[in-house]
């Protein structure tokens, strides 16, 4: 082993128990929980009284949400703090949301990646069912597991290839997803006012 080697050591950041809110991981555990709850039952409601055709675009539709929450997760965590200082001096609309949303980001990330994603990924699951369920009570296929293995493959390479080109889009964009979201929730935020 080469001097080099043995000189080279990794620090961890420091970390005490006071940086971690618990307040926080309760809160959002039972957002998700009602969220979850709600859109599934919203759902499942609004698939079983629909053809495939359209059941299949409430499928696509979950997924792309997933997909562009997941690009504003990753670009939240991505993106520079700086540029957006400049433009809130100027009291451009969006710049002071953008501050916030990048100042916390670990929040942000965990809200858009973790908990919508995983509530599109079992909606969408679910609504891969419905429509396995449609498509075999309509008599178009007879082996209920092979279309079963089928449409799951279809939800999961969309979802995954969605969200691998959309992670390397929010890497490269992450400053204009940042204030483009920042912009999108202020103007949300006005009109409610």
């Amino acid at each position: 082993m080469s001097k080099e080697n043995k000189k080279i050591k990794l620090y961890k950041k420091k970390s005490n128990d006071k940086n971690t809110n618990y307040k926080w991981i309760m809160l959002i555990t039972l957002w998700t929980f009602l969220i979850s709850g709600s859109i599934g039952f919203i759902s499942n409601f609004l698939l079983s009284g629909v053809g495939i055709f359209f059941a299949f675009f409430i499928l696509i539709t979950i997924i792309i949400i997933g997909i562009i929450f997941d690009i504003i997760g990753v670009a939240v965590t991505a993106a520079d703090e700086v540029p957006f200082h400049s433009l809130a001096s100027r009291k451009v609309t969006g710049a002071k949301t953008a501050v916030k949303l990048i100042r916390n980001a670990d929040k942000v990330s965990n809200f858009c990646n973790d908990v919508i994603g995983d509530i599109c990924g079992v909606l969408s699951g679910a609504a891969g069912g419905i429509i396995i369920s449609k498509l075999m009570s309509s008599g178009y296929f007879k082996n209920q597991t092979l279309l079963a293995l089928v449409i799951s493959a279809i939800i999961a390479s969309l979802t995954v290839g969605g969200k691998a080109l959309g992670k390397n889009f929010a890497m490269t964009q992450s400053n204009n997803i940042v204030y483009n979201t920042a912009w999108i929730i202020e103007k949300i935020k006005v009109k409610r006012k």
